[in-house]
C-alpha cells in the first residue's frame, strides 16, 4: 500500500509539473497571449522619396530599407512607383531597394510602405560579427591626441562594453583639448561618431554606425544614429552622445554603415520623409499571420495549426474534461447525487445549442413524458431491450413533435431540441424509472434535480469564452486536471452534504460532553 501511495504521488507530481512547465513555456518563451482580448501593436511606416529627375538621363534611385533581422517582422512590404522597375538586394547585412527608369522628367515621387510587428519568439539566427579590426591610420598631432585619450579609457574599462562606453563619453567631453583637436570644430553627432570609431580602431575594437527610426505615431521622424560593437556573443548598442548602452525597444534598425540613406543617379535634390501610425490587432490572429510569413514554430504544433472547422470541434472537445471535473467535484466533495458522471456533461453539451433556460424546459418536458411512458410499459411486463427501444422511439417522435410545433409557433429556438442526445435521454428516463422503483419517487426527483443542476453548472463553466480560449490555447492544462482527478480518486473524507446531515449528531455529542 505504501509503494502504491508513493507511485500515485509521483504520477500526480509528474503530470502537474509537466502541465505547468509546458504552459509556462508557451506563455514565457513562445509569447502566446494569455487572454483572447490581448492585442499587439501593428506599425505602418511610409517612406516618401522625392527628387527632381534630369530630362535626358536614365534614373536610378537606391535606398536602404530595414533588414528586419532583430526584433521586428514584416507582414506586408510594398514599393509604390509609376513606370519604375523595382529590385531589392542584400549586401553586408543591409537591404537596398533600387528604382530604375530609362526616362523621367521633373518632380518625381516614390513610396516605400512597410507593415510590421514585434517578432514572436522562435529560434533566431545565430548572431555573427567582427571582434577585431585594423587601425585607422592617424599621424601627427591627431595621433598624440588619440593616444592621450586612449590611456585613461584603457584604465577605466574592463570589457568591450565599458571600453566603448568610456570612449564615447571621452569624445563628448568638449572641454578636453585633445577632443577639440580631433573634432576640429565640427561637433555634430556624425563627426563625434567618426572620431569614436577612429579611437576604437587604434585599440582594434570594431564598431559600426547604426541608423534607426523611432516608432512613434503621428510624429515626423528622421534617421537616428547609434553605434554598435560585437562582444563575441551579441551586438552591443550605444548612444553616440552619452555612451549609454542598450537600444531602446521603440527603435527600428534601418541600415548600418557610413553610406547615406538614399542615392540618386540622373536626378537631384533627393529627400526622404517618414510618416508612421500604429494600430492594434488580436494577438492570436497576429501570431497566425506572423507564422505564415516566416516559417516560425510559434503555432506549428498547437491546435491553431488545424483546419478552422476542426478547431471548432476541438474547442468543444477540450472543454469536456472541464465539465467532468465539475461533476467530479459536485459528487465527491459536495455530495450531489446525479445519474452518473458523463450524463450531466452530455446534457451540458446539448445546452450549447438550446441555451440554458430553454434547454432545461425541454429536458424536463421530455424526461417527464418519457417517465410516464416508462411507467406504462412497466405494466406490460416487457423485457429491457424492447422497452428501451420503445422509449427511444418515443423520444425521437417527441423531439420531432416539439420541433414542428415550435416552428409553427415561431419559436425557432425549439428546433435546436433535435440536438439533444436521444440515447442519453432514453437512458436517463430508464435509470430514473429504476431509481423511482427501488428508492421511491422522492429520491428519483432529487437525483433528477441534481443531474439538471450539475449539467447547468457544467454548461455555464464550459461556455465561458475566456476559459475556452485558455484551455484551447494551452491544452497542457488538461494534464494538471488529470493530476487533480487522480488526487481526488483517493479522497475518502466526508462530503459537504454529509457534514450538514451529521451536524445534529455533532451537536448532541457536544451537549453530552458538556458538564452540567
Amino acid at each position: 500500500m505504501r509503494s502504491l501511495n508513493l507511485h500515485l504521488k509521483i504520477l500526480i507530481a509528474t503530470l502537474v509539473t509537466l502541465g505547468i512547465a509546458i504552459t509556462a513555456y508557451q506563455i514565457l518563451a513562445l509569447g502566446i497571449p494569455v487572454t483572447e482580448d490581448e492585442t499587439d501593436d501593428l506599425w505602418n511606416i511610409d517612406a516618401k522619396v522625392e527628387f527632381i529627375a534630369n530630362p535626358k538621363d536614365t534614373v536610378k534611385v537606391q535606398m536602404y530599407v530595414p533588414p528586419l533581422s532583430r526584433d521586428y517582422i514584416s507582414l506586408n512590404e510594398s514599393f509604390i512607383s509609376n513606370n519604375y522597375g523595382v529590385n531589392v538586394n542584400r549586401a553586408d547585412g543591409n537591404r537596398k531597394v533600387t528604382w530604375s527608369a530609362r526616362r523621367a522628367n521633373g518632380n518625381q515621387t516614390l513610396y516605400y510602405r512597410l507593415v510590421l510587428t514585434k517578432r514572436y519568439s522562435g529560434e533566431k539566427a545565430k548572431i555573427k560579427g567582427p571582434i577585431f579590426r585594423d587601425s585607422i591610420v592617424v599621424e601627427g598631432p591627431e595621433k598624440i591626441a588619440a593616444d592621450a585619450l586612449l590611456a585613461p579609457i584603457r584604465q577605466h574599462s574592463a570589457d568591450v562594453e565599458t571600453f566603448v562606453s568610456e570612449a564615447i563619453k571621452r569624445v563628448n567631453n568638449l572641454s578636453d583639448d585633445n577632443v577639440k583637436l580631433l573634432l576640429a570644430g565640427d561637433t555634430s553627432v556624425q563627426n563625434k561618431a567618426r572620431i569614436t570609431e577612429t579611437l576604437l580602431s587604434i585599440a582594434h575594437v570594431p564598431v559600426e554606425k547604426v541608423h534607426t527610426i523611432r516608432l512613434v505615431a503621428d510624429q515626423p521622424q528622421s534617421p537616428e544614429l547609434w553605434l554598435r560593437s560585437f562582444n563575441g556573443k551579441d551586438w552591443l548598442y550605444f548612444n553616440p552622445e552619452t555612451g549609454e548602452a542598450g537600444l531602446p525597444q521603440d527603435r527600428l534598425l534601418w541600415w548600418t554603415g557610413n553610406d547615406n540613406l538614399i542615392s540618386v543617379e540622373g536626378g537631384k535634390k533627393a529627400t526622404v520623409s517618414f510618416s508612421l501610425n500604429n494600430s492594434e490587432m488580436n494577438a492570436i490572429r497576429l501570431a497566425k499571420l506572423t507564422d505564415e510569413s516566416t516559417d516560425a514554430d510559434f503555432l506549428e504544433y498547437s491546435l491553431y495549426s488545424l483546419p478552422l472547422q476542426t478547431q471548432q470541434t476541438f474547442m468543444i472537445m477540450v472543454m469536456i474534461p472541464i465539465g467532468v471535473l465539475v461533476i467530479l467535484i459536485l459528487r465527491n466533495l459536495v455530495g450531489l447525487q446525479t445519474l452518473g458522471t458523463f450524463t450531466p456533461v452530455l446534457i451540458a453539451l446539448a445546452f450549447r445549442e438550446t441555451q440554458l433556460g430553454f434547454g432545461i424546459v425541454l429536458f424536463t418536458i421530455i424526461t417527464a413524458l418519457g417517465l410516464s411512458l416508462r411507467s406504462y410499459l412497466e405494466h406490460l411486463k416487457l423485457q429491457m431491450l424492447p422497452r428501451l427501444s420503445v422509449v427511444l422511439t418515443f423520444v425521437v417522435v417527441l423531439i420531432a413533435a416539439i420541433s414542428l410545433f415550435s416552428h409553427k409557433l415561431g419559436l425557432e429556438r425549439g428546433l435546436s431540441v433535435a440536438l439533444f442526445p436521444m440515447v442519453i435521454l432514453t437512458m436517463t428516463i430508464e435509470r430514473l424509472s429504476i431509481t423511482w422503483e427501488e428508492r421511491g419517487g422522492g429520491h428519483a426527483m432529487k437525483v433528477a434535480i441534481g443531474t439538471l443542476f450539475a449539467a447547468s453548472l457544467a454548461h455555464i463553466i464550459m461556455s465561458i469564452p475566456e476559459f475556452i480560449y485558455f484551455v484551447f490555447t494551452f491544452p497542457a492544462i488538461l494534464l494538471i486536471l488529470v493530476g487533480f482527478m487522480l488526487a481526488m480518486g483517493r479522497y475518502r473524507g466526508y462530503r459537504l452534504t454529509e457534514l450538514i446531515r451529521f451536524k445534529a449528531f455533532l451537536k448532541e455529542d457536544a451537549e453530552r460532553e458538556t458538564p452540567k
